[in-house]
């Protein structure tokens, strides 16, 4: 099969033809029909994360058909429409047993624990506990965009955060994980401030939901304010943008997400809080800025929550798709440019410049990216 590959962290990533993946007893091999491109599998081409081993194929975010069972597969058989968490649980650990798959013990991962989805063909581990069905009618396309990106919104928001209708939300960073939550939370009731350093970005935000913007490089803010925002003038463009959303929402947001994930939009969303918000971690912070300082001053003295989240559950996964079957969000409108394989190197090695609004999409397939080119 071809297949994206890099044998060096931040070295070339080329396209190469290599062994077609086989089942273990408990997987499937997937044929992959759409995968996101995700800033995680940036992450991991720069070597940020310790579980990649050289040669890899990155790739998380897939859907595709079931074309290979192992024999120990009882609920799958080929021809099966599919598409999984991010973290794949082994269904035996205390973490399964609990329900949280998403931090299992023995989790694995494609694009990171093992060969990913920027191939024609991915082998999928512990198959039984993690695929999870596509209705019939759902295209691939929208369901890569569920990925890790909207799933990982959805369970932030709805599980840890505890959204409520009527909430102020503000969403630091407006890739693909925050304009999901723009739309998860919007259509929750909430009223939602986006905030990114692109006019575009915040012009997407807006059409899917947001009620109110800040571009934190021009936030433009009144000479003064009746709300106490103490803390938040350091001059820095996120903590300005912390100020704006605190008079935006009448002193504080209830919840808010980094979705982006650095030192200073982690720091932003702490500081647009009100008293006893909530703080949702979903942008990894990786490399020299894993640990960044946190205002701890702010969190005890006004009883802050600080939650992170680390994907979704399979089971989890019925919800949130009777949601999308009903029309009350719609991850395709998130959908940004569809690309080849070929074509998936250079957008990967690029994704720090944030060339791209939306979700991207690779179509694996040459046949299928010809198709999608023709009805574009």
């Amino acid at each position: 099969m071809r297949a994206v590959v890099y044998s060096g962290f931040g070295g070339l990533i080329e396209v190469q033809t290599v062994p077609d993946p086989a089942p273990s007893p408990s997987g499937v091999v997937v044929k992959v029909e759409a995968t996101g491109l995700c800033r995680s599998d940036w992450h991991g081409w720069m070597g940020h994360d310790p579980d990649i081993r050289l040669p890899h194929v990155p790739g998380h975010e897939l859907a595709g058909t079931v074309v290979e069972c192992g024999a120990g597969v009882q609920n799958w058989k080929p021809g099966d429409r599919v598409t999984l968490p991010f973290v794949c649980g082994c269904g035996h650990c205390p973490q399964c047993a609990a329900g949280n798959q998403q931090i299992c013990d023995n989790q694995f991962q494609p694009g990171f624990t093992g060969w990913g989805s920027f191939a024609e063909y991915t082998a999928i581990e512990y198959a039984d506990a993690n695929l999870v069905r596509l209705p019939g009618v759902m295209p691939f396309t929208t369901a890569a965009a569920l990925g890790c990106r909207f799933v990982t919104a959805f369970r932030a928001l709805i599980d840890q955060g505890r959204l409520r209708s009527g909430e102020w939300v503000a969403v630091f960073g407006c890739g693909g994980v925050g304009l999901s939550a723009v739309m998860i939370a919007a259509a929750a009731g909430a009223r939602v401030i986006a905030v990114d350093v692109k006019d575009e970005a915040l012009s997407w935000a807006r059409r899917v939901g947001a009620t109110a913007t800040v571009n934190a490089v021009s936030v433009d803010l009144a000479d003064s304010t009746s709300h106490d925002t103490r803390g938040t003038r350091d001059g820095s463009p996120a903590a300005r943008a912390a100020e704006a959303v605190q008079e935006l929402s009448g002193g504080g947001v209830h919840l808010s997400m980094d979705a982006l994930g650095r030192a200073d939009t982690c720091h932003g969303s702490i500081l647009s809080l009100r008293k006893q918000g909530r703080h949702l971690q979903v942008g990894l912070l990786l490399a020299d800025e894993s640990r960044p300082a946190i205002p701890m001053d702010r969190v005890v003295a006004w009883e802050l929550e600080l939650l992170g989240c680390h994907g979704m559950q399979a089971h989890r996964y019925p919800e949130l798709l009777s949601l999308v079957e009903t029309g009350a969000v719609d991850p395709g409108k998130l959908l940004g440019v569809s690309i080849t394989l070929d074509e998936a190197p250079a957008a990967l090695a690029g994704m720090e410049r944030f060339e791209y609004d939306g979700i991207t999409v690779i179509l694996p397939h040459e046949e299928v990216a010809q198709d999608r080119r023709m009805h574009e």
